[in-house]
């Protein structure tokens, strides 16, 4: 109040007024910085900070291929973001950065707040007076006829009973005349201060280990340790060629990395993933792995990954047998060996060729190893005649799946007879309502082996092709899926071969190459036109119809067939008009007015579909079989196997691939760290648990209790009437909490029963 009084009797020296003297600067600019870093504001922006970079982590797939995310942003957007790090959000420079602070500034707010909280538990806070007491809201004022002795004494038991600590303090007469006053100043839950301390301290502990179990360390070594990532373009060397500025010894503190072992090799370095390359972490010990074993739920889902091992220590020899599996990591010279994954250890591969250019069927063998590569023209011979079957292509094996687990859907669900996924649209509304439900009902089967591999050319472009060894079932036709895509994140569109009696492609590849041969396409032409022009017809007339027919057999042929050369890249679209359906409609558009385009697509695809019956059977004589008959069975199928050579102008590929034999050879994926943070992880969550406990569930709540003299008192402020009525003390009851609740305004009707019932008071 004395402050508030001057001001307003000198207004020209308030803090605003332009003629009041400025306040020395104490501290200087170490101060400030202090003062910014240990504010509560500062805090909470590295906090928001931190989430805001959290969630572009979560949302940003991290350490993707830099080819990924240009396809998936551009060149340049995808440049811009890798400047900025959010390809490793997690484990760049301004997330540590930013880290940091926020251990800097919860330790000072820590040691500037920890005296005053500690200060704050320990005092009583037995000065206050009697007129602060009766301000508090909870408060209660009872007389009684005990004497104040008999009265504090009652009220203290009280107090410890409702578990309180308690002090007492003994206060002089105020004034003369004035009676003994007793003041017992009680607190409970003071903890709830230490809830806060633990909770802060929480904080800096995790971010500390974090900070140990991140990259830190490493990139400390890469910056200020002489160390040096390998480029990509060496990563190909063999270890014992890899120089020492890329290696991290044995003794370092904190790492994570990867190890690949086939089944029967041993490894003893770990790969740990730089921002420009990649680091060799070297180890004390070795991994030798005997034998990798996967079991299988029903469905033909994996349910069980098991590495059995052996650990050799490096500096006595000493093996030590192990299992590692998932979820249960071996740990030895305080280095764990997690189960992370696993792939193909180089298995031997055989593969049947079968041409997908020109008019030749003749298969070839190719044999080849998960991981290597072969010319295309050594395994289809030299002299080939082939279009694209020459020393063109490359083929490069990338992967190798004994089992694959397919969700084979009813028609409700399935791609269409060429392999068109649905639209995002539809997509889109099979997901709409219930997040329980699925777009599509789920039938799980396992579909037998596959193999993936890349056909490269001359100028280094690629597609990846992916191609199960075994035939599907859908709708009761069995077909085999070939599976093509240009950029490795997309996913792959399916090519559906219909197999033949005998469960191969044979048949199918007969037709295509039948396709291929103008010679044979003039046949089936010829034949259809001979067969389907109407008989009894004069001679003349007839030959003009036969004529006719046989040239708009022999049109619907040519352009269904496509361009005699399709060797011209790898795009699936070598000219204007590849072939397949798409010609014919383009062909229709172009020649037959819009309004009776419908009519005469009709009659061109029974045109088509008949001469491409008897295509048919002209392959199947030249090859040694008899016709086929007209039955259900083999219309499905020569409806599929249109369907299948129209789609496959977009195939993009010279050659079939179809897996013929394989020799697995199996490989773990072992993930290495060394993580001392994490103890200190532990130790900073037990504090955060117990932080948390104290502020929330811990309250604070203090009492006074008032015991004063009513006898003998004179003077301004006797109650003349209590004491006529035999009243000798007085009690005075408040209650505070950091935390007004209901259970808090129960607790505090309950003291207030209780200390009147002391009282006697009615």
């Amino acid at each position: 109040m004395s402050s508030e009084l001057s001001m307003q009797a000198h207004p020209d020296m308030s803090p605003g007024s332009p003629a009041a003297p400025s306040a020395p600067h104490q501290g200087g600019l170490a101060r400030d910085v202090a003062d910014l870093l240990s504010s509560m504001r500062f805090a909470i922006s590295l906090l928001s900070l931190i989430a805001i970079a959290s969630i572009v982590g979560t949302v940003l797939k991290q350490n993707e291929p830099f080819p990924n995310y240009v396809n998936q942003f551009g060149p340049f957007w995808a440049d811009l973001f890798g400047k900025l790090s959010l390809y490793t959000v997690h484990s760049s420079w301004w997330f540590l950065l930013i880290l940091a602070f926020l251990v800097t500034s919860t330790t000072l707010c820590i040691l500037r707040t920890w005296p005053k909280l500690l200060a704050d538990m320990r005092a009583w806070k037995d000065g206050i007076q009697e007129r602060s007491l009766r301000a508090v809201h909870d408060h209660a004022e009872f007389e009684s006829p005990l004497s104040r002795e008999q009265l504090r004494n009652a009220a203290a038991r009280l107090a410890e009973e409702s578990g309180y600590r308690l002090r007492i303090a003994e206060r002089a007469p105020a004034h003369a005349g004035a009676g003994q006053a007793s003041l017992i100043a009680a607190k409970r839950g003071a903890a709830n201060r230490l809830g806060y301390l633990f909770a802060h301290c929480g904080i800096v502990v995790v971010c500390v280990g974090g900070l140990l179990d991140g990259d830190l360390l490493v990139r400390m070594q890469l910056l200020f340790g002489g160390k040096q990532a390998l480029p990509p373009s060496q990563q190909s060397m063999l270890i014992s060629d890899i120089p020492a500025d890329s290696k991290l010894s044995a003794g370092n503190l904190s790492f994570r990395g990867n190890m690949f072992v086939p089944e029967g090799a041993t490894a003893g370095a770990a790969v740990l993933s730089a921002q420009d390359g990649t680091l060799i972490q070297e180890l004390p010990f070795s991994v030798t792995l005997k034998k990798f074993t996967v079991d299988y739920y029903s469905t033909g889902m994996p349910k069980l990954f098991a590495s059995d091992i052996v650990v050799t220590d490096r500096a006595t020899g000493e093996k030590i047998p192990a299992t590692v599996k998932v979820n249960q990591p071996f740990t030895y010279k305080g280095v764990s060996i997690y189960q992370s994954s696993f792939e193909d250890g180089g298995s031997k591969l055989e593969l049947t060729g079968y041409p997908m250019r020109g008019g030749g069927a003749d298969a070839f063998t190719l044999k080849g190893e998960v991981g290597g590569s072969t010319q295309l023209a050594k395994a289809a011979g030299k002299g080939s005649k082939e279009p694209g079957v020459d020393e063109s292509y490359t083929v490069e094996f990338t992967g190798f799946r004994p089992i694959n687990v397919e969700n084979l859907t009813d028609a409700s669900g399935r791609n269409d007879a060429r392999g068109v996924a649905a639209s995002r649209a539809e997509q889109f509304e099979a997901r709409l309502g219930s997040g329980a439900k699925t777009s599509r009902p789920k039938d799980l089967r396992n579909v037998g082996p596959s193999v993936q591999y890349k056909l490269r050319d001359r100028a280094g472009q690629a597609r990846e092709f992916s191609n199960y060894m075994l035939p599907l079932t859908a709708d009761g036709q069995k077909l085999f899926l070939a599976g093509v895509r240009e950029q490795p994140d997309e996913p792959f569109r399916y090519l559906r071969i219909p197999a033949d009696a005998d469960g191969s492609v044979k048949e199918w590849m007969r037709l295509r190459a039948a396709l291929a041969d103008p010679a044979q396409r003039r046949e089936a032409a010829r034949r259809y036109a001979a067969k389907y022009a109407p008989p009894g017809a004069p001679a003349a007339q007839l030959a003009q119809l036969r004529t006719q027919l046989e040239a708009s057999a022999g049109r619907a042929l040519d352009l269904f067939a496509g361009p005699a050369d399709k060797s011209a890249d790898m795009s699936g679209q070598p000219g204007q008009d590849p072939g397949g359906f798409q010609s014919v409609a383009r062909f229709l558009g172009k020649t037959v007015p819009a309004a009776e385009q419908d009519k005469a697509a009709d009659v061109l695809l029974k045109i088509l579909n008949g001469a491409i019956w008897d295509l048919w059977q002209i392959s199947r004589e030249r090859a040694g079989f008899k016709q086929a008959e007209l039955t259900q069975e083999s219309g499905v199928f020569l409806q599929t196997a249109v369907n299948a050579l129209s789609d496959s102008v977009f195939y993009g590929a010279p050659v079939y691939l179809q897996l013929s034999g394989f020799d697995e050879v199996k490989a773990s994926v072992f993930q290495l760290t060394r993580s001392p943070g994490k103890y200190i992880v532990y130790l900073g969550c037990l504090l955060l648990v117990a932080g948390v406990f104290g502020m929330f569930y811990i309250r604070e709540r203090r009492l006074w209790i008032l015991v004063k003299d009513l006898s003998g008192q004179t003077g301004q402020g006797l109650d003349l009437s209590a004491s006529a009525q035999g009243f000798r003390s007085s009690l005075l009851m408040a209650m505070t909490s950091g935390r007004r609740t209901l259970d808090f305004n129960k607790e505090v009707a309950l003291m207030r029963e209780r200390l009147a019932q002391c009282a006697g008071a009615a």
